[in-house]
């Protein structure tokens, strides 16, 4: 039995009321991470596939325009890009990254992609959250087996890592225990029923009343108790209301340190939007959830890294319904005071039509895996062996790009 385990349907749903189920006292410690420092890593998945091509702009591209045509950003008008780099600009939505870049804390990795190359999301996000070459390969995420390595070690408290919402992203999954947290969605329970609840299986079911306290710990830790209901995490005040519940337990002086979220609704085939409309609506909730983070975790955000990642990106040319469809490469945002920002790394393949991905797509030439591989062998000491045998199988060929981490 798992350590998140429960007795029956009803107590499952009961904890997760409460807030999450954990077995705290049971986790082995795990060492500072490389270097010394109290690191944290945030990965949040973009679900529904991202267009990398709107999110930051090749306005210096002289085909950028023609080609995604009413949703492309321009260097001027009233919705023009935030500047970036002279040849990238980053959309209107997003001003903290924007700022963060301009600090040298945040960063753009552009025309990347996973080692998928077909389109379906239920395929793309397998492959981008198991860290395995192909889908249907494993049921447990790279982020998990990566916290399966941490070493022992005399620093910090019980829990390793940190699954935000109701259903564990897949990238979280697998053997390593974690904390499982989602933000409420209706009105929270008093603390008198709590406190009865307690009471009542305190004597009659003591390892449900074990777990049943940590969840609530945990809820009140996060601020769950305080929050008013918010939406979905395919909504802006959803994002921002987990990113803060979340911060609060990575800051927390014996909480996790390694946390995965996961937002939805990124398919944009219809009336997409460019500066403005729904992908900027979905931009402007990463944005203010990056900004959760920086203002929840205090001075531990000079030891964070985020990264927000997705399957795939979107075709270049926009369909009939002023939309995008599926595609190929993508862009990945990178922000936090360990990130050695104020970069958009890219090998631009250029969009001129036989530089594109089966005459379609941004042509990816940065392997995402390259990147995350970074994260966790610079700031975690994970090795590339480690790495590319059980984090990222079969990615022997793929080294860590350490480029962007301090």
């Amino acid at each position: 039995m798992s350590l998140c385990a429960l007795p029956s349907p009803a107590r499952r749903a009961l904890l997760a009321t409460a807030g999450g189920c954990f077995a705290w006292a049971f986790l082995p410690r795990w060492a500072l991470a490389a270097g010394g420092r109290d690191m944290r890593f945030v990965t949040i998945v973009l679900r529904g596939a991202l267009d990398g091509l709107s999110a930051v702009a090749p306005v210096g591209d002289p085909d950028y325009a023609g080609l995604h045509g009413a949703l492309a950003l321009g260097r001027d008008g009233p919705h023009a890009a935030l500047p970036l780099d002279g040849f990238f600009g980053l959309n209107p939505a997003m001003p903290v990254f924007a700022s963060l870049f301009a600090r040298r804390e945040a960063a753009v990795v552009h025309a990347t992609a996973t080692a998928y190359r077909d389109r379906s999301h239920f395929d793309g996000q397998d492959v981008l959250e198991s860290g395995q070459p192909a889908p249907g390969l494993t049921a447990s995420g790279w982020l998990n087996r990566a916290l399966a390595l941490l070493p022992p070690g005399e620093r910090v408290g019980p829990t390793r890592g940190l699954a935000v919402g109701a259903v564990s992203p897949l990238v979280m999954r697998g053997p390593t225990a974690v904390l499982g947290w989602a933000p409420q969605a209706m009105p929270a329970a008093g603390d008198d029923l709590a406190e009865r609840l307690l009471a009542l299986y305190a004597s009659r079911d003591p390892a449900l009343h074990d777990s049943l306290a940590s969840g609530l710990a945990s809820t009140r830790l996060a601020g769950n108790d305080r929050m008013s209901p918010k939406g979905r995490m395919d909504r802006p005040d959803g994002m921002v209301q987990a990113a803060a519940g979340a911060a609060r337990l990575l800051a927390a002086p014996d909480g996790p340190r390694i946390a995965a979220l996961a937002f939805d609704g990124w398919d944009t085939h219809v009336n997409e939007g460019g500066a403005t409309g729904r992908l900027a609506q979905l931009l402007g909730g990463l944005d203010g959830a990056i900004a959760a983070f920086r203002d929840g975790l205090g001075s531990a955000w000079a030891d964070t890294t985020i990264v927000a990642v997705t399957e795939f990106g979107r075709t270049a040319r926009i369909n009939g319904t002023v939309g995008t469809d599926h595609g190929t490469g993508t862009v990945a945002f990178l922000a936090g005071g360990a990130v050695k920002g104020g970069r958009v790394l890219a090998d631009w393949p250029g969009l001129r039509p036989a530089q594109l991905y089966e005459g379609r797509d941004l042509a990816p030439t940065t392997d995402l895996r390259a990147i995350l591989k970074g994260v966790l062998a610079t700031q975690w000491g994970l090795s590339p062996v480690a790495l590319a045998a059980t984090v990222f199988p079969g990615s022997e060929a793929i080294q860590p790009d350490a480029r962007l981490f301090t």
